[in-house]
């Protein structure tokens, strides 16, 4: 039989009761009343369910639809019918059936720790949490793209094998290049800072990677990173692009994506702050202020972490942004304040509810003399930076980027617990399966 299938979604919305569709998937829980096999078949849009009546097939081997169990692949060709019992108040009354594929006893069957669900990811990638999860993550994706080519940056792909470090030479996971060692990237940055020079406005969306020892709610090694770099932007120009952009993309998932937030579990009102801007801004030194009300232990010129970060969200119902961070935290290649040379004019975007940092940012260094001399004091070699260092002697300009986690974003719009289930298939330390 070959017949051209309609989508399950297109079972509700698309057709009236009484058409004769064809749809295909798998089945999702089958069970038998009365003489009849009731299954839930489930494609990438949602879940119908089909009824199997041995009165009512044609020419289809009844032994047959009794040996289909979860997971088994069926196209099913019926007659739609209501049911205020049936999931979404209809179903199809089965005519005619091809079995794809038979599964035998499916492994997962509910309660199973993360540990199992992690050994068998690419089994736990079917149910319904994890889809509706991977839809959100597509729509903001979208959003995040879609912004940025409306208001003109350009898409532009930097290699992932580097020759140098960005981040520091601690978190680089190297790699044999032919016969020389090569990086893998921690981040597109000096790349995307280079294109400016002809594009002005570009951007990207590559992996990442962080060989960090940590193994946290918030970490993985090898995440998908979306940067951008403008020409002529200082810092504050560049946080307007960052508080947009997520605004952006939280309007286009509560409109695009409220039924899958709800079946997560979403509180979907906590959402609706953080689509007003200008986001709220503090300074580092009002964040170090903040903390020590809240009885932390923090000097000033220290870095702060999970904890902290937690503790500064619960200020704020909506992403803020910390600014101003001591020049000793953070990369040699952020801008000094010419106010005051101890901080840096860097920034970071948190999210509330405890999620934490989603975007780091700066205004970058534009002194050839003072980007050669951080780069000094950091222990770095020069002459592996010095087509970066060209950059300042051939015509530099005012310039500001910043990176944005996509599995963190994604963490906190779907509101998860753990940023393992923002991406199909999570690695940190220790785990790399599938």
């Amino acid at each position: 039989m070959r017949e051209e299938a309609v989508s399950v979604n297109e079972v509700f919305e698309r057709y009236d009761v009484g058409s004769e569709v064809f749809v295909r998937g798998w089945i999702h829980r089958i069970f038998k009343v009365g003489g009849k096999i009731f299954a839930w078949l489930r494609d990438s849009s949602g879940i119908v369910q089909v009824v199997f009546d041995k009165g009512v097939l044609n020419n289809v081997d009844w032994e047959s639809i009794e040996r289909l169990s979860r997971e088994s692949s069926i196209g099913v060709k019926g007659v739609i019918r209501e049911d205020p019992r049936a999931p979404g108040g209809r179903e199809i009354l089965a005519s005619n059936v091809v079995i794809y594929g038979y599964a035998p006893p499916f492994p997962i069957r509910g309660g199973e720790d993360i540990e199992y669900l992690l050994d068998i990811r690419h089994l736990w990638l079917r149910s319904r949490q994890m889809t509706a999860i991977l839809k959100i993550r597509h729509t903001i994706l979208q959003a995040l793209k879609e912004w940025l080519v409306r208001n003109g940056w350009w898409e532009v792909t930097p290699p992932i094998l580097t020759g140098s470090a960005v981040e520091g030479g601690s978190t680089l996971f190297e790699v044999k290049y032919f016969d020389k060692p090569a990086y893998l990237s921690q981040s597109a940055q000096l790349y995307l800072e280079v294109l400016i020079y002809s594009l002005d406005k570009v951007w990207s969306l590559t992996p990442s990677f962080r060989a960090e020892k940590s193994r946290t709610r918030r970490h993985l090694s090898e995440y998908w990173h979306l940067e951008i770099e403008g020409a002529w932007y200082d810092m504050e120009d560049v946080m307007k692009v960052a508080e947009d952009m997520v605004s952006y993309a939280v309007r286009k998932t509560l409109e695009e994506r409220r039924k899958e937030l709800e079946f997560l579990g979403r509180d979907v009102k906590k959402l609706e702050p953080a689509l007003q801007t200008p986001y709220p801004r503090i300074t580092y030194d009002e964040a170090i202020e903040i903390l020590r009300r809240k009885g932390f232990k923090i000097e000033w010129g220290e870095d702060y972490g999970a904890d902290e970060e937690k503790a500064l969200t619960e200020e704020f119902d909506r992403p803020f942004f910390v600014t101003h961070f001591p020049k000793k935290i953070k990369a040699f290649y952020m801008k000094e304040d010419p106010n005051r040379p101890e901080v840096v004019l860097g920034f970071d975007l948190l999210a509330p509810e405890g999620y934490g940092e989603i975007i780091g940012g700066s205004q970058r260094e534009d002194s050839y003399e003072k980007l050669y001399n951080r780069i000094i004091q950091e222990g770095l070699n020069p002459k592996d930076y010095e087509w970066y260092l060209d950059l300042r002697r051939y015509g530099t300009v005012p310039h500001s980027g910043f990176g944005l986690g996509t599995e963190r974003l994604t963490m906190w719009v779907a509101g998860l617990e753990h940023i393992r289930d923002a991406i199909p298939f999570p690695r940190w330390r220790g785990r790399i399966y599938p």
